[in-house]
């Protein structure tokens, strides 16, 4: 039996024995023997401890955004393990694990990290004490008491504290899943499914439905949304990949035992994961192999005297690499114009510290190559009222702008522009005027202010740069009053374009 990890200092023995029941109990899902899970949990705990130790000791005294101290040895575990099948050491592991690892499933948990999962793309958005509350309580099956006890917070204030973790995550699911990459029926869909899950008594449509039946991606994204029961389910499948739900039932009978119900008296819950008998003989598998180390735990925990963590820091406030979207709403209002460059938060209560804004970084706008007079896309000082783009007329137009009704209901209408430019874009900047006071209530694929009639939509960061002859679109939807005509010129980046 493989040595056990070696804490430096008193608290990272603390870490250690909060951490390694959970360690030990993934790896031993990973891996094909008792031998083979002690060894894969003794050099994930050890990869693990490197990335966070890494991690607190970044420039200007700032930590990078990671995820909190249990996912982020979880996730070390199914990196050792995509190291071993790699490395020839992969008889020692789980048949199934070692399919999905040569399958390019695993691809989407280390490849570009917009097309990860929502749920752990979102976990690590969240301060690191606010996603640790979240895993405990969700995931680990901690009562809410003790996880609060554990971080350090004050258990009375523990479930407003919860609650409101659980809005942000939800805010950071909603922004990453717009924000992903997805082809057109999916994003057609993707107002509607926030709009559904607000809501645990709104119900999809039927062709929602069936979208979510076959769009694997858009009901990850829904799970997190929706919230309430599928959550825990959301949270262990998106940052652990392989076995997140099999590790999810596993926490939740330690957390019974833990806490009395798992009598030998009490009828035996039914697997939750197959009935061939493989996971009662895993988790027959994995209380032996507890009760193997528990001697050497104990040992360990009493000659360096584990105490309780020290509580984590707010963590300083950093930028999202990703371009905000405006909240989306049930109703489109029929107000007067309004400016939605950024989201708001989800606002803290009086008793919390006001949490970091992750506001995009701004960037400068892109600029068209070869000459011609200055860009306009302001009005003048003096201009009252509406607006119209000045257009450049010193030269032809180099950009085409198609501008789509999509649909159209008593009060608002959705709209789509795409934009073909001729020079390859940095950066871009559209900008139009409305002929009937329309007000743009919330866009995607852009950010954008509205001053009167005047809009202007700014790329994202995922969509800021346009190849020569290539093509970009963004949507959004506004309200309108007695017409709804079309804006008459488009400019790119201060350059007039054709319009059709």
């Amino acid at each position: 039996m493989p040595d056990l990890p070696t804490p430096r200092d008193a608290t990272e023995a603390a870490l250690f024995s909060e951490c390694w029941d959970a360690v030990l109990s993934y790896a031993d899902l990973c891996t094909a023997g008792t031998e083979a899970a002690t060894e894969l949990a003794t050099e994930a705990f050890a990869r693990g401890m490197r990335e966070a130790r890494a991690a607190e000791h970044t420039t200007r005294g700032r930590r990078a955004p990671r995820l909190p101290r249990i996912p982020l040895l979880l996730t070390a575990v199914r990196v050792t393990a995509a190291a071993w099948e790699a490395g020839g050491r992969g008889q020692g592991l789980d048949p199934d694990l070692r399919l999905w690892l040569n399958s390019g499933q695993a691809d989407r948990w280390t490849g570009p990290p917009l097309r990860r999962p929502v749920a752990l793309r979102a976990l690590r958005d969240l301060q690191e004490t606010d996603a640790a509350l979240l895993w405990l309580v969700d995931v680990e099956a901690l009562p809410l008491a003790t996880a609060a006890r554990r971080l350090g917070l004050d258990p009375a204030d523990a479930a407003d504290e919860l609650a409101q973790v659980r809005g942000l995550f939800r805010e950071r699911c909603r922004r990453n899943h717009l924000d992903t990459p997805m082809d057109a029926r999916c994003r057609s869909y993707a107002r509607l499914l926030d709009a559904v899950t607000r809501s645990p008594a709104h119900e999809a449509p039927a062709d929602l439905a069936r979208h979510l039946a076959t769009c694997a991606r858009c009901a990850e994204a829904a799970a997190c949304l929706r919230q309430g029961a599928a959550l825990p389910g959301a949270l262990a499948g998106g940052v652990l990949g392989w076995g997140g739900l099999a590790y999810l039932e596993r926490r939740r009978r330690a957390a019974d035992v833990r806490l009395g119900a798992g009598r030998p008296d009490a009828p035996e819950a039914e697997p939750a994961f197959g009935d061939d008998g493989a996971h009662r003989a895993r988790v027959v598998r994995g209380g032996l192999l507890v009760a193997a180390v528990l001697v050497s735990l104990l040992a360990l925990a009493v000659s360096l005297m584990p105490q309780s963590p020290p509580t984590d820091a707010a963590e300083a406030g950093g930028t999202a690499d990703r371009g905000p979207v405006a909240v989306p709403t049930l109703a489109v209002p029929t107000a007067g114009p309004t400016s939605a460059a950024s989201p708001s938060a989800a606002s803290p209560s009086p008793s919390r510290s006001p949490r970091p804004s992750r506001s995009a970084t701004s960037r400068p706008p892109g600029k068209r190559s070869g000459p011609g007079p200055a860009p306009r896309d302001t009005p003048s000082a003096t201009s009252r009222g509406r607006s119209t783009p000045a257009p450049d007329t010193a030269e032809p137009p180099s950009c085409h702008v198609r501008y789509d009704l999509v649909n159209q209901w008593p009060d608002g209408f959705q709209a789509t522009v795409t934009v073909t430019t001729e020079a390859a874009l940095d950066a871009w900047r559209v900008a139009w005027a409305f002929p009937d006071d329309q007000q743009v209530r919330q866009m995607w694929d852009a950010t954008y202010t509205q001053d009167g009639d005047r809009v202007t939509a700014t790329a994202a960061d995922y969509n800021r740069t346009v190849r020569a002859g290539g093509s970009v679109t963004f949507g959004f939807l506004a309200s309108w009053r007695g017409r709804n005509a079309p804006p008459p010129a488009f400019t790119l980046n201060g350059y007039g374009c054709a319009t059709s």
